[in-house]
């Protein structure tokens, strides 16, 4: 009797170490909602974390090998083995996943401000590559290191010449205002006054002219009337 006793009570010790060990597990595994997090230094702890994760798969993928076991085989050994263009998808693969870590790490920081730790996106730096040109982005989305010399994506971020259109008259007319038919140039006080002063510029030279050539027609008429003899 008492020999199955020890059985059932070694039988429970390692169900209960068991249970232990499990729960253990899950305690240190990060959740996979942020919002399953209530304590702000877990949280802090699970940003840091991520933060590693994504310096680590950086330096990787700014090495062009990727520290890859597959991409070595499939560059030099066992090519012929691996499809082609396998070193592309893991290039791809890895990019995704650092931008799918970064995505991670915005929802950390959004749970620690709601859980009143600081902002971290407020004090965020640019991020850099390896050779110190900022990291290359479209729409949201980063390429990092070697991603960026990928098939489709260079194309991405060359700026292609283009030659200036020449302008249509519909271009032209886009441009016209009502100032230029003369709308509001009752408007204008100095165009008022300019016009005013052109104006009598141009009455006084017509009167000018017409004083000159009627004198004249009257000096003509006298010289006239001294040729032709009186009764």
């Amino acid at each position: 009797m008492a020999r199955n006793e020890e059985k059932a009570q070694s039988l429970l010790n390692r169900w209960t170490s068991m249970k232990q060990d499990f729960a253990d597990t899950f305690k240190n595994r990060r959740p996979y909602l942020a919002s399953q997090c209530d304590n702000l230094k877990e949280a802090e702890r699970w940003r840091r974390q991520i933060i590693r994760e994504i310096s680590k798969k950086v330096a990787d993928i700014q090495n062009g090998a990727c520290c890859s076991l597959y991409l070595l085989l499939s560059s030099f050994m066992l090519t012929w083995l691996l499809p082609a263009g396998s070193s592309e998808h893991v290039i791809r693969d890895l990019n995704d996943e650092i931008n799918k870590r970064i995505r991670e790490k915005r929802h950390w920081e959004r749970r620690i401000v709601q859980l009143g730790g600081p902002d971290y996106s407020k004090s965020q730096p640019q991020a850099y590559d390896a050779d110190g040109t900022p990291v290359s982005s479209v729409g949201g989305y980063k390429y990092f290191g070697a991603a960026k010399n990928l098939p489709g994506v260079r194309e991405l971020f060359q700026t292609e010449e283009i030659e200036p259109r020449k302008r249509t008259r519909q271009d032209m007319y886009k441009h016209i205002e009502p100032d230029y038919y003369g709308f509001r140039d009752d408007e204008d006080e100095q165009q008022l006054k300019d016009e005013e002063e052109a104006e009598n510029r141009l009455r006084q030279r017509a009167i000018d002219g017409w004083n000159t050539a009627e004198a004249k027609r009257k000096a003509q008429v006298a010289e006239l009337q001294k040729g032709i003899p009186t009764a």
